[in-house]
């Protein structure tokens, strides 16, 4: 072999384990193709976030609430609340709005 076709390869392969250990700077989120791919609570209100339920106005917990219940995902009060809270930390999708004594969800944008 040439001198020029190995240190094609060399950097080729080089390049490919910069990748493979640093990543190439794009980060892809994906996407669950299908709502049984949602597990749980934090699932149910990623369903609400990829049908755009927070897109257009802030929504209190009574109606988070029922919208999990019409899309099938029952359960307590404290469990949607953790879920919520988990969702609206600083990295997450949603953001937290208080208003008063009242607690409004939105998407981040």
């Amino acid at each position: 072999m040439e001198q020029k076709e190995i240190n094609k390869k060399i950097l080729k392969r080089l390049d490919r384990l910069e990748t493979a250990v640093f990543g190439n700077g794009k980060q892809k989120k994906r996407k669950p193709k299908n709502k049984k791919e949602f597990k749980g609570m934090a699932g149910g209100l990623r369903v609400l976030i990829s049908e755009g339920f927070f897109k257009n106005q802030k929504k209190i917990f009574t109606e988070i609430k029922k919208a999990l219940n019409k899309e099938h995902y029952y359960s307590s009060r404290q469990a949607v609340q953790v879920a919520l809270n988990g969702l609206s930390t600083p990295r997450g999708p949603l953001i937290k709005i208080k208003e008063g004594k009242k607690n409004y969800y939105a998407e981040r944008k």
